[in-house]
């Protein structure tokens, strides 16, 4: 996914010096590079060369390969060449006319390596006349590689983390439903229903509640009495409104009975069109489509009835199957699960701490600002609750954030061991592999991480990598992190990366330099010195890499730029 940036090389010659059987030196001084000067993309320093042959100057039998070399400290790099012939050389290379020369274009890209900050483009020409060698001098054309994008790998170590959090609630909503069905056109609840298991989990729900007051509230109680749509309405209505009646007073006895007050909410439903629809549409009953097609045709009660019973076949297996289910009373109690307080879970940990859930300790964790015991909590938990993925994450972004990456790496594979798909911990291995460099383990964890709050702003950090700066932005959208800030630089959205770095929460020196950027590129180098001079007192490493950084190429001759970068 690499997007590459080209330079553009014109290339023009002096006049041609020398007889038939040379060719001649090139001069720098019709070389125009843009931009100047180079500049790093995703680890790559990629360059086109555009340029032209004078008339004259490629002889007939003439075979020329121009290659490009960045020179550096400690080094060299030479890119891809490309080879150019006269006119009566027999080869598939470009040919350039000797009477009126020729244009060329040639792609090449550096590897980047950090010494390139300081160095220098040279191209080279291996030239022949037919079998004769002739010297054709190399040309100096560009200074310098422009590495701000390589500021990605400090700005991801203060990439945001995903954490994996406890599910852990104060409250918790529940609630317990049962049926009571009655026989057609009847309201009298039968002792047979009230032995039935959704009736008798009712009522134990409804103990429990009572027993354990301290831990269990209840909220309300809820009665919906129907009327199978068999019957006129008229009929039906009093059929429901009786169920809902006997249903509540059964209701209050049962909350009486078990020492518990609440309010009983009722409300019935005359003819059950809505269950029937649910019930044939689940069903195997033969014309089971022109039921539901007679449904979606009539909405008056009374003439949906009759063109159902009109299907006499199909009206008997309805009369078994499904219309007897809809005779009946809903019944729910709402309550609440109250969970431990702050501080009983606290006081738990000290006491015993295995005799908290998962989701109790892992909570626990939250409530101290303390890092060491964080860590000691979160350590507890792995001894606790082995197979739970969750804090040994934890444990891995606390390492993470202190810079302990090798610790952080251990971590992470002892949570993916417990569960290999878990979202968090492969944003967090995605987030080490990039920093190692290696794009493809990356792209393999991220794909695994869809479930984590973390990932846009880890996918956002890989594309900066990638050096795809448009959808790194997009990716970041609105967080506000170095690395943001650095993809709007690099896309050149300053005030938008001003706004970023201002946003940045815990602000370190890289939120420094990075706003020292922005002010030299557009022309406020008081306040560029100004932030260096910050952004190197928290870290003093950033004197002799600003004192080669071209972004301060204007600053050179700045008294107190030299002060920053003489030490």
């Amino acid at each position: 996914m690499q997007t590459k940036l080209y330079l553009t090389l014109t290339i023009a010659a002096t006049a041609l010096l020398g007889s038939c059987s040379k060719m001649g030196p090139l001069s720098a001084d019709n070389f125009a590079v843009n931009p100047s000067p180079l500049e790093s993309v995703g680890g790559q320093v990629p360059v086109t060369i555009n340029g032209r042959f004078p008339e004259k100057y490629m002889k007939k039998k003439a075979v020329v390969t121009v290659t490009p070399v960045l020179r550096y400290v400690g080094g060299e790099t030479a890119g891809n060449g490309a080879t150019f012939q006269g006119e009566k050389v027999e080869a598939n290379n470009q040919t350039i006319s000797y009477r009126v020369g020729g244009n060329y274009t040639m792609k090449s890209s550096f590897k980047y390596v950090p010494d390139m900050e300081k160095s220098d483009l040279y191209l080279t020409f291996d030239a022949k006349i037919g079998k004769k060698t002739v010297k054709v001098p190399e040309v100096k054309v560009a200074e310098g590689v422009l590495s701000t994008s390589e500021l990605v790998n400090r700005t991801l170590k203060s990439a945001g983390v995903a954490f994996a959090p406890d599910a852990y609630q104060h409250v918790i909503k529940q609630k317990q439903e049962a049926n009571i069905k009655f026989l057609i056109q009847q309201a009298k609840i039968r002792n047979s229903e009230l032995k039935g298991i959704s009736v008798q989990q009712f009522i134990k729900t409804l103990k429990d509640i009572h027993a354990d007051e301290d831990r269990k509230a209840l909220d309300n109680v809820e009665v919906s009495a129907y009327a199978s749509p068999d019957g006129g309405m008229k009929l039906n209505t009093r059929v429901a409104k009786d169920r809902e009646k006997t249903t509540k007073s059964y209701i209050n006895k049962q909350l009486k009975k078990t020492g518990l007050e609440s309010n009983v909410d009722t409300k019935y439903t005359a003819e059950d069109w809505d269950g029937f629809k649910e019930l044939v549409s689940a069903s195997n009953i033969q014309d089971k489509e022109v039921i539901l097609r007679v449904l979606s045709m009539y909405k008056d009660p009374e003439e949906r009835e009759h063109q159902i019973r009109n299907m006499s076949a199909a009206f008997t297996n309805l009369a078994k199957e499904v219309l007897p289910e809809l005779r009946r009373s809903r019944i729910a109690v709402n309550y609440e699960l109250i969970g431990r307080s702050d501080d009983e879970i606290q006081k738990q940990y000290t006491d015993d701490a295995s005799k908290l859930s998962v989701e109790e300790i892992l909570y626990d964790a939250t409530l101290t600002d303390k890092e060491t015991e964080k860590e000691e909590i979160y350590k507890k938990t792995t001894q606790v609750y082995p197979n739970d993925y969750r804090a040994y994450n934890d444990l891995a972004t606390m390492a993470f954030e202190k810079g302990d990456y090798d610790t952080a790496k251990g971590y992470l594979q002892k949570s993916v061991a417990v569960k290999g798909d878990a979202a968090e911990p492969n944003v967090n291995l995605g987030l080490l592999a990039l920093m190692d460099n290696d794009l493809t383990s990356a792209q393999n964890y991220l794909s695994k991480g869809t479930e984590s709050n973390a990932l846009n702003e880890a996918l956002g950090n890989m594309y900066l990598k990638e050096g795809n700066y448009g959808q790194a932005v997009k990716s970041f959208g609105e967080v506000k992190s170095n690395s943001a800030a650095l993809a709007q630089i690099l896309s050149k959205d300053y005030m938008k990366a001003a706004e970023t770095l201002n946003g940045v929460q815990k602000a370190d020196a890289m939120t420094s330099y990075l706003k020292a950027i922005i002010a030299v590129r557009t022309n406020n180098n008081d306040i560029a010195v100004d932030n260096l001079r910050e952004a190197i007192g928290k870290d003093a490493t950033l004197s002799d890499y600003a004192a080669k950084d071209l972004e301060f190429v204007k600053l050179k001759n700045d008294a107190k730029f030299k002060v920053l970068t003489s030490k």
